[in-house]
């Protein structure tokens, strides 16, 4: 399929305006070669990928933006709404292709196309379809675009993220998961709507696998700068471990709400995703809990995908927060990496 995008020409023969519109200034010099030129790709246009795409144009994170998905009428039908929005947002080139060649020249290239689960289906036959899927989409994405960074949103996140990476060959710190970044957002209001206080005042993660295993770091909470726990010790203020596992049980189980209210999540992916794509593509230097290749941080041994509180910038992850974690939370985050080593290993990459 041919690919489309907003252009500067018009009526059958091709016109260009450009030329005709403006007149350049005297003693004017050629354009810097400096690339200033930002592109984000989006791989797949379903519910998530277009509160992505949608987000990012709306916080104007990108000069140019790229849809690429298998269904030509919807593609085409997505960009043409988010193209009829131009008068009421950032100026952004707008492309689409069921070809991923128009994702050349990618700065990030985000995947969030996946297999959904069949009823009655095994999450180790969904792993293997959508293994198939990510061999039919990484390797083109990487050929076009050898210099960028991946960012996998697709579900189970954290070992589609380590199958990218295998798929890609990249180094380590060009291929993120989305991980538990909307987690530890989810986790951060429902303590901030404890307190009564504003969650960007809260700082908590939520780490380990994007899903049933993660871990709430308890120890290290804090909200306007005081440890919240050790705060509650200093004062004798009494609190029950039973209250604290209902709010991470709140965190897991608020996705699966979402879905059996509107039938599948999206703003708030959108939302998280475009927060992480800001942080890499700005140079922001910002602490994020991403799936990142954990081998060899709190005792976690394997090649395995997880998040931890990473900090990203234009070189994908910069390095992992040295956050203190107590026994018992140690513990359950190589748990956790146990549980997803123990799926991947069957995947046979």
């Amino acid at each position: 399929m041919h690919k489309s995008a907003s252009g500067s020409t018009l009526g059958p023969g091709g016109l260009d305006l450009t030329q005709a519109f403006f007149k350049p200034i005297a003693n004017a010099a050629p354009p810097s070669t400096t690339k200033q030129h930002t592109k984000i790709s989006v791989i797949g246009v379903g519910n998530v990928g277009m509160a992505i795409a949608q987000t990012i144009l709306t916080q104007d994170l990108t000069d140019e933006l790229v849809l690429v998905d298998t269904n030509a009428d919807k593609l085409r039908g997505e960009m043409l709404d988010l193209q009829h929005a131009a008068a009421f947002l950032p100026r952004t080139k707008i492309h689409s292709s069921t070809d991923s060649s128009v994702t050349a020249g990618s700065d990030l290239c985000i995947v969030t196309a996946g297999a959904r689960q069949i009823p009655g289906e095994s999450r180790l036959n969904l792993l293997q379809r959508n293994l198939s899927l990510f061999r039919a989409i990484i390797p083109p994405l990487v050929r076009h675009s050898p210099d960028t960074t991946l960012l996998i949103v697709s579900n189970p996140v954290d070992i589609l993220t380590y199958v990218a990476w295998k798929l890609s060959g990249f180094p380590s710190n060009r291929v993120i998961g989305s991980g538990t970044n909307l987690d530890s957002s989810r986790f951060r209001f429902l303590i901030a709507d404890h307190l009564d206080v504003n969650a960007q005042d809260v700082q908590a993660y939520i780490v380990g696998e994007h899903g049933d295993s993660s871990v709430a770091l308890w120890s290290s909470i804090s909200v306007g700068g005081v440890p919240v726990l050790s705060f509650l010790d200093k004062q004798q203020i009494p609190y029950e471990k039973e209250t604290l596992e209902n709010i991470h049980k709140s965190v897991v189980d608020s996705a699966y709400e979402v879905i059996r209210l509107k039938g599948y999540t999206s703003w708030a992916i959108g939302y998280s995703v475009a927060n992480l794509a800001r942080s890499i593509l700005r140079e922001q230097r910002k602490i994020h809990p991403v799936s990142v290749l954990a081998k060899g941080f709190y005792g976690i041994d394997g090649e395995v995908f997880l998040s931890l509180p990473a900090q990203l910038g234009r070189g994908g992850v910069l390095g992992v927060t040295n956050v203190h974690l107590n026994l018992e939370e140690t513990q359950r985050l190589v748990d956790s990496a146990k549980t997803i080593l123990e799926v991947q290993t069957q995947l046979g990459i």
